[in-house]
């Protein structure tokens, strides 16, 4: 203790219990557990989740919803399923009314959207948290096409089989024309809101490539954001404009599949830990403090396992003798 005093000008406080809000650097000695501790900043980490009941990849996610509140629906081969994980457990919600792959998701766990996916379809359908029924078309039908937003303010952009810019907005009843993508892209990852979007990575159609250029859009126009570090497509994004994440995919050079997880602050990308395992055609959630990634396909195997990202914080540690 007389070393900490000389080094900290300060006594190691000794409580009963931990204290409440600590804050960093701060050391006390815990009498009742006999533990010393201190509070640090961790760095963030993926951690395994429950697995799905239907292993399954090129899937929709509702893209707002939340690490213990997700929803997984249809993917490949033209799957109705739709799943309900609470954080540690998948269960069966209801059906799609079109079973489809490489589909759009928007929304919430009991407010959920998909859009297009299989043979360019323009269907739309909606989720009350235990039935669909059908919703608005798309105006362009298409698959593989980005998404974000809520239910009642989706957005839908690029896409294939044109290698599509256009970008359509849903107000919960019809879908209407917004701005355009500055580059024909299919396979983006999405983030954000309607009037808040990311477009992240993907395929760009019109010079045949994988890409690392983002995307914004302020609800009628689409901008260029810092570019990813790993150029990759067949992502999934999480989060908010201006603070998002990206995981996975396939990246250069194709066709290799990444584990690779970068951190968006509305300018410029970041590396950060890695999935614990390569996949791609995943599903995911969240935001960059409490994030998700499920499913997905691992070279040519569909995958049903769960991660779970806990962003960088503070954390308490116990102090042992190094």
């Amino acid at each position: 203790m007389a070393e900490y005093i000389n080094i900290r000008g300060q006594s190691i406080e000794v409580v009963a219990s931990d204290p409440a809000n600590p804050t960093i650097g701060q050391i006390w000695y815990n009498s009742t557990s006999n533990t010393l501790k201190g509070e640090s900043y961790a760095a963030g980490a993926w951690a395994s989740g429950g697995n799905m009941s239907t292993a399954r990849s090129s899937l929709a996610s509702a893209s707002n919803a939340t690490q213990d509140a997700a929803l997984a629906v249809g993917g490949y081969n033209n799957l109705t399923a739709t799943e309900e994980y609470d954080g540690s457990t998948w269960t069966a919600g209801g059906a799609l009314g079109t079973g489809r792959h490489d589909l759009a998701g928007a929304g919430t766990q009991t407010a959920g959207l998909v859009a297009g996916g299989t043979s360019n379809t323009t269907a739309t359908e909606e989720y009350n948290g235990s039935a669909w029924t059908a919703g608005g078309a798309l105006g362009t039908g298409r698959n593989y096409a980005g998404s974000c937003g809520t239910q009642t303010a989706a957005l839908a952009f690029g896409g294939f089989p044109t290698g599509t810019t256009a970008t359509e907005e849903y107000d919960g009843a019809s879908w209407t024309a917004g701005g355009s993508l500055t580059t024909p892209t299919r396979s983006a990852a999405g983030a954000g809101i309607q009037t808040a979007a990311l477009a992240i990575a993907g395929f760009d159609t019109g010079v045949p490539g994988v890409i690392a250029s983002t995307e914004e859009y302020n609800g009628s126009t689409w901008t260029a954001g810092g570019n990813v570090n790993t150029a990759r497509t067949w992502a999934s994004g999480a989060g908010i404009q201006t603070s998002a994440l990206v995981f996975g995919g396939e990246a250069l050079p194709s066709p290799t599949i990444t584990a690779a997880t970068e951190e968006y602050d509305g300018t410029s990308w970041t590396n950060v830990a890695s999935l614990s395992a390569v996949k791609e055609l995943l599903g995911g959630a969240g935001s960059t403090s409490q994030g998700i990634a499920f499913a997905g396909r691992n070279t040519t195997v569909n995958l049903a396992t769960t991660e779970e990202w806990t962003g960088a914080g503070p954390v308490t540690k116990t102090i042992t003798a190094s």
